[in-house]
């Protein structure tokens, strides 16, 4: 529904944004289906750009009229988490759902009632308050209803390729799943210079938008008759180096492993898990050689990565084509 929230003014080391755009991300929708866990009453959205409206006391990053991306997975700089070059999840992270700020407490009331936060963002709402170590300011220029998708869509799909799975030249990929995250992993792919990028989707519509970005092919499971494993051993002849779940369904995650390599290829999980899913799986699948692994918004370190070059060219064209030929985020 929507209603009139009282947001309030942040505490010390916390930001007020005001919330100019927002995209839509799955991960949202999970939340109303019951598929991600989280407490309710509760502001959705985590995908967002947007102006600093006030800070907290000692808060130094950023200051009113800076436009900023509220991040989901902070980055305190301090935990091991944040202080190793083989992740990026700070354990102050709010994944796990207690829909609170630091404190314990929440800066959102709808009829005196405390609503929770989302993810540390929640930016369905003109106004939103996040910790200081879950924002990063970008350039003055940036297209706020384009860069947004940095909040979470672009970032996680195009890391998931060059920071998660590191893919190289020549290689051969295969994403389950050609939504925004998905096609952004074909980006990706793209930039690594892999020979052969296959699509796998049940909505044929996305396809020629696959094409586009850099898929060398698509296929629907649901024009064969066999597992796509099997399918996609066929057409490659030995499975793919590199596979890529970017759905979010235990079946499709364990399709996507079968269809990596027996001996040396690696699978990543990027799609958001349901809560409550178990997955059963042959341990042999690992044990030839397979590696699985999981990818939270593509292995980013987000305030390190986007500060000081986060910068916007003539066009948001180039935004891809720069980034791209360089394999960093640069707008």
């Amino acid at each position: 529904s929507i209603e009139e929230v009282e947001v309030a003014p942040p505490k010390a080391h916390e930001v007020r944004i005001k919330i100019l755009a927002s995209g839509i991300c799955r991960s949202d929708e999970h939340v109303m289906s019951g598929s991600f866990t989280q407490p309710f009453p509760i502001i959705l959205g985590h995908e967002a750009a947007g102006v600093v409206e006030s800070v907290g006391e000692g808060v130094t990053c950023v200051k009113p009229g800076d436009k900023v991306i509220p991040l989901f997975t902070p980055q305190c700089g301090e935990c091991s988490s944040c202080i190793s070059p083989k992740g990026n999840l700070c354990v102050n992270n709010d994944l796990s759902a207690s829909g609170l700020m630091m404190d314990g407490t929440t800066r959102f009331t709808c009829k005196g009632k405390p609503i929770h936060h989302f993810v540390s963002t929640s930016t369905f709402t003109e106004y939103t308050v996040v910790h200081e170590t879950a924002v990063v300011k970008i350039d003055a220029a940036a297209p706020l209803e384009k860069v947004c998708l940095i909040g979470c869509g672009f970032s996680t799909g195009y890391g998931a390729a060059i920071n998660t799975a590191k893919v190289e030249r020549g290689s051969t990929c295969v994403i389950f799943g050609l939504g925004g995250v998905g096609l952004s992993v074909v980006m990706g792919c793209k930039v690594a210079g892999a020979s052969r990028i296959i699509g796998v989707d049940i909505n044929k519509d996305k396809f020629a938008k696959a094409k586009e970005l850099g898929a060398t092919e698509c296929i629907n499971p649901q024009d064969f008759k066999k597992p796509i494993e099997e399918v996609l051993n066929e057409l490659t002849g030995s499975c793919v180096d590199y596979s890529f779940e970017v759905i979010g369904r235990t079946d499709t995650m364990t399709a996507a492993l079968e269809s990596c390599h027996t001996n040396y290829g690696t699978s990543i999980i990027v799609g958001v898990p349901p809560s409550a899913s178990q997955i059963t799986f042959n341990p042999m699948t690992l044990f030839t050689g397979r590696t699985w692994k999981g990818s939270v918004f593509g292995g980013m370190y987000m305030r390190s990565n986007f500060c000081g070059f986060v910068k916007v060219t003539d066009s948001w064209n180039k935004f891809f084509k720069f980034g791209c030929q360089n394999g960093r985020l640069y707008l």
